[in-house]
């Protein structure tokens, strides 16, 4: 087995480190969301906690590891006789991204079942994390209802597996820790919730903190044994310590004072549900057993809300998460007992809460060595000693003189108009996509629509259609009891629609004519409203702008929309048109996506008012855009183009881009999802007649 880095020897990093230890004291706080840039250690503190969990005595031979004292009832391996058990480490499982159903919560033999009635059940990892951590790197990037069913075990405590009829239920309650880099895009807020705490990380920029942080890596790479070995005592002192504050875990009492501060801080910054609330409960509760109390305080309970309130606070997916600290504090003064809590002492010995500082703060829980902090780390700058990195200011836009740049009367930035809800756009047809919630395609979830014979395993069954397929052969089988004799060519695999997601590619004309600062906020708006809209359908999205001369790809097609609202917002407009290069441009971004990913249809939006006055090419513009359209039609790329023309006097250019598209046009009002009915059949209808067309002229 490989040596993992040491817990202790993480370098800084405390608002993790003190999540992480929280959730092992009292594992229904809920599992740890961890989101930062890429390079930040995530994954090695995750897996360097399962090294301090204590051992788990588990029923010798019982595959989902009951516990001796008090075995699982209904336990698929039980019933289990009373006796001593055995022990084992606590197991830290791994889900990876790519992961099946039938992986994650297991699996039956579906033959058997038929066949002889009996419940041959293979556990999944659900079963294999059970008493210890659930692993997910890129939490965000997993598929819906995989983290719909991680989240729902978590929050029972057990997993509930039906398959045609068969029932199985074992006992699941692990430490949830999921990792994921916001750049990749985000998790829905509904999933967000389901988390206890969330932790923002990021790289020190202060530079003796990332010498050490170097320093103990590259020592850990030459030895990982003897590095090990330098840090077995401080892993020792905080695995007796979680031992000790799980003892104590159940003595903590929350009083009335406190618990209103909790209910007044949810309440203040307008939380949804109740779920913050028994969150923020169980946290302040964990970290007085951490500190080595009996009584919650009310810094405890500003601490808890530091964890817990962040990403509940988030009301679309280009909120930043975040807790205005002032009001924090100004609701716990408001709300703080008659007889508050006395100041703690000079050695911090009072409280386990990070956020102490003074002198011997060391790490998560602080309190240094005769509170409630870790263990020293080394000869490496403590945690106190390192400047709070401070949020960079947005830098403003550079300003422009006129005819600089890739065009003349080139103006600043404009702020987007509030977003709406848009109508739905989608691709006709059937996919095969990755699943989503924009157009049609084959699913493993979803409406059952026929079957089809298995490639490879068995997971959906089609009952009607294997009994079917058994039935005309049970008297040549030799069938003489009631049960069915089912063989292997009879099985059925379900096919089923659902709905998959799309990469959305934008091409915005950011050229003069688009520039009255009134309708490119509309515009930007309006792009902002689908961008919104592909957030929510788990779309990828690009963007590409033209204006000046040529165009540029602004943003590869990412599953983050938070980046590529950030690039539009930051999208000067001026100079010329030219549509031609932004439709070519659009066209290698969807060619080379092609080939990287087949499978995921696109939607080519072009936000444009139809003009086309030059570029880079020689030629009539407007035939030059013609011609580049036709190049997105014969490839069969479904297309909407969002017409910003406006005015009393309009020209049409735009609803004739769209017909050489292939595609359909809508105005800036007919996006709106209250304004016109059937949308999504123009679009549908649209590529329909172009098809048709196609046929006509091939004839």
């Amino acid at each position: 087995m490989s040596t993992r880095y040491p817990f202790t020897a993480v370098v800084g990093m405390d608002d993790l480190r003190l999540a992480l230890l929280l959730n092992a004291v009292s594992p229904a706080v809920g599992g740890v969301l961890v989101r930062g840039e890429k390079g930040t250690a995530k994954s090695t503190a995750v897996r360097a906690l399962a090294e301090l969990l204590p051992v788990v005595p588990v029923v010798a031979g019982c595959r989902f590891s009951c516990d001796p004292a008090s075995p699982d009832p209904g336990c698929p391996d039980g019933p289990h006789e009373a006796g001593p058990g055995a022990e084992r480490p606590a197991r830290m499982v791994e889900l990876p991204v790519g992961a099946s159903e039938d992986r994650l919560v297991g699996s039956l033999d579906i033959e058997k079942a038929l066949a002889e009635g009996v419940k041959a059940f293979e556990p999944g990892l659900l079963a294999d994390a059970h008493r210890g951590i659930l692993y997910v790197d890129e939490v965000n990037l997993l598929h819906d209802h995989l983290i719909d069913l991680l989240l729902d075990a978590a929050a029972m405590g057990f997993s509930h597996v039906e398959r045609e009829g068969v029932s199985v239920r074992h006992a699941a309650r692990f430490l949830l820790v999921g990792t994921m880099n916001p750049e990749e895009g985000e998790l829905r807020p509904q999933l967000l919730d389901r988390f206890g705490l969330t932790v923002e990380v990021a790289a020190s920029r202060d530079p003796e903190q990332r010498v050490e942080v170097v320093r103990r890596r590259l020592a850990f790479e030459d030895d990982p044994a003897a590095f090990a070995a330098r840090w077995a005592g401080e892993e020792a002192a905080l695995r007796g310590r979680i031992v000790a504050a799980r003892a104590l875990l159940p003595q903590v009492v929350l009083g009335d004072a406190e618990l209103l501060q909790i209910a007044a801080t949810c309440a203040a910054f307008e939380v949804d549900g109740m779920r913050a609330d028994i969150v923020m409960a169980r946290t302040a509760t964990a970290l007085a057993a951490w500190a080595g109390r009996t009584e919650v305080t009310s810094e405890d309970v500003r601490q808890a809300a530091l964890l817990a309130l962040p990403h509940r606070r988030r009301r679309s997916p280009f909120d930043a998460p975040g807790l205005d600290e002032d009001k924090l504090d100004e609701t716990l003064e408001q709300f703080k007992g008659e007889d508050p809590e006395p100041d703690p002492e000079p050695d911090g010995s009072d409280d386990g809460g990070p956020d102490d500082g003074g002198p011997g703060d060391g790490g998560p829980g602080g309190g240094g060595p005769d509170g409630g902090g870790i263990p020293p780390q080394g000869d490496g700058p403590a945690p106190e000693d390192v400047p709070a990195p401070e949020e960079a200011p947005v830098p403003e836009p550079a300003p422009q003189k006129a005819g600089a740049g890739a065009g003349s009367g080139e103006r600043a930035a404009v702020k987007a108009a509030e977003p709406f809800r848009t109508k739905v756009l989608s691709v006709p047809g059937l996919g095969e996509g990755a699943a989503g919630r924009r157009s049609r395609a084959r699913t493993e979830h979803g409406r059952t629509t026929g079957s089809v014979r298995p490639r490879g395993a068995l997971t959906k069954l089609h009952l009607a259609a294997t009994v079917q397929a058994a039935a005309p052969h049970q008297k040549a089988r030799g069938r003489t009891g009631r049960g069915l004799v089912v063989r292997r060519d009879d099985l059925r695999q379900a096919t089923r629609e659902g709905r998959e997601g799309n990469l959305v590619l934008f091409a915005v004309d950011a050229s003069g004519s688009m520039a009255a600062r009134q309708r490119m906020s509309a515009v930007k708006g309006a792009v902002l409203s689908l961008l919104l809209d592909a957030y929510q359908r788990r779309d990828k999205v690009g963007l590409v702008t033209f204006r000046g001369r040529d165009a540029e790809v602004a943003l590869p097609p990412t599953s983050s929309v938070d980046a590529a609202a950030a690039r539009l917002e930051q999208l000067p407009t001026g100079g010329r048109t030219p549509l031609s290069a932004g439709l070519l441009k659009a066209h290698d971004v969807l060619r080379v996506e092609r080939l990287r990913d087949p499978s995921r249809r696109p939607l080519l939006v072009v936000v444009t008012d139809g003009r086309a006055t030059g570029g880079r090419a020689a030629g009539d513009p407007v035939a030059l855009a013609a011609r580049a359209a036709r190049l997105h039609a014969a490839e069969g790329t479904a297309s909407v183009v969002v017409d910003c023309e406006t005015g009393p006097v309009r020209l049409g250019l735009a609803g004739q881009l769209a017909r050489e598209l292939g595609g359909t046009a809508v105005t800036l009002d007919e996006l709106r999802a209250d304004s016109i009915a059937g949308l999504v059949r123009d679009v549908q209808a649209g590529q329909a007649g172009h098809a048709a067309q196609a046929t006509r002229r091939a004839a």
